[in-house]
């Protein structure tokens, strides 16, 4: 029997590449066309694949659903939290969760930190968008005909020396943080506060939430915070590979 389910699910993959005949099926399973055959009707029974018109099948639209609504009741918080605290009780210092939604970039978690000094940030409160890490990182997702737009509107208060002063700022320096798949905010919304930040990505790889870590100068440095990025884009990496599903498999029996 696990051998069978082993071969259907196998199935998904392949179609996933697109449409493709028994031949191709069971040449993939390496299986005879007749067992091909009775694992393929199975999976059309219940929707998980289409034969079209050619004999050919593909992907059904009961899978696709099924993932769509699968995602949609994904709580990124409840799955990044575990791994904010881990990495808060190993540096230290506050940690962030933030999303995009209507404009307004979010704290939806924070851990706080060890030491005395406390942020004011607070969950449920956007964040300063034109100079936060996580807004970089989250703005600089999106695609270009949305960034510029966005970009223009926003106002741009100059909380610090280091605030980005205008659209074009913005603009150079979300291609910067594009390129380089991390951000940070070194004094542009506190002088005293110091932020890096790294993107999680779901499935289709797109940026679904950022999370920071911040520290005062008192604390540590700019430059002795920067040299926690490997360890926040690690973290970063493990929460995008449990919302996305690519570390399923690890750990199971």
């Amino acid at each position: 029997m696990s051998q069978t389910v082993d071969r259907a699910l196998s199935i998904l993959p392949l179609l996933a590449e697109g449409p493709a005949d028994l031949g191709q099926v069971a040449d993939r399973l390496g299986v005879h066309k007749s067992t091909a055959l009775r694992l393929l009707r199975t999976l059309h029974e219940h929707g998980m694949v289409y034969r079209q018109s050619d004999q050919r099948y593909r992907l059904g639209a009961r899978l696709i659903a099924l993932a769509q609504e699968a995602m949609e009741n994904l709580d990124i918080r409840e799955i990044a939290h575990p791994h904010l605290v881990r990495l808060n009780e190993s540096c230290g210092h506050t940690v962030h969760l933030a999303v995009y939604e209507e404009d307004e970039v979010l704290y939806i978690d924070k851990v706080e930190s060890r030491y005395p000094v406390r942020m004011y940030s607070r969950i449920g409160k956007p964040v300063a968008i034109t100079v936060a890490a996580v807004a970089k990182l989250l703005l600089a997702d999106l695609p270009e005909h949305e960034r510029r737009p966005l970009a223009e509107k926003l106002d741009y208060p100059m909380y610090t020396a280091r605030s980005t002063p205008n659209p074009e700022a913005f603009l150079r320096e979300l291609a910067k943080v594009r390129e380089q798949g991390w951000a940070t905010d070194l004094g542009g919304h506190e002088e005293s506060i110091n932020c890096v930040a790294a993107p999680i990505r779901g499935a289709d790889g797109r940026v679904v939430a950022a999370m920071s870590v911040s520290a005062p100068n008192v604390v540590v440095t700019a430059d002795e915070l920067l040299t926690l990025l490997p360890l926040v884009r690690r973290t970063a990496d493990d929460i995008s590979g449990e919302y996305s599903g690519r570390n399923s498999a690890k750990g199971t029996a």
